[in-house]
């Protein structure tokens, strides 16, 4: 089976099939493809059996859980980071699908990106903000 951009061939009907968004939080980008099927979750290239995690949620908030095959390919921060930008990139990726849907997914929070980054370390301090140990003599 040929992949084209990680969805595989017999999935894709027309070009307009194919809704993509990204999502990120901290350093982890997700880049969501959503694709009208069965309800599979593949992230990485690797089938999710149970996928009952935080990323779910739009999907099951909009009735598209059994609706649309989700591929994910996600780098970048830690698990929690990724599975946020997992569930910005669906919740996006939904209101591509059907615009209506932009109020329902506004009110729960899915649209909402988490701006909370690493601070940068400054110059003369040991951290973003810890100073050198003082020293009297």
């Amino acid at each position: 089976m040929a992949e084209t951009k990680g969805v595989p061939k017999k999935t894709i009907k027309t070009i307009k099939d194919i809704f993509t968004a990204i999502g990120r939080r901290k350093t982890a980008i997700a880049r969501v493809k959503l694709v009208l099927g069965s309800g599979k979750i593949t992230i990485n290239d690797k089938e999710i059996a149970n996928p009952s995690r935080i990323y779910t949620e739009p999907l099951k908030i909009t009735g598209y859980d059994k609706k649309v095959d989700c591929f994910v390919k996600v780098s970048g921060g830690g698990l929690v980071s990724q599975e946020g930008a997992i569930k910005l990139g669906v919740a996006r990726a939904l209101e591509k699908i059907q615009p209506d849907l932009h109020k329902t997914l506004k009110v729960e929070g899915f649209l909402t990106r988490d701006p909370r980054m690493k601070e940068r370390k400054k110059p003369g301090l040991k951290g973003a903000r810890r100073a050198p140990q003082w020293q009297k003599r």
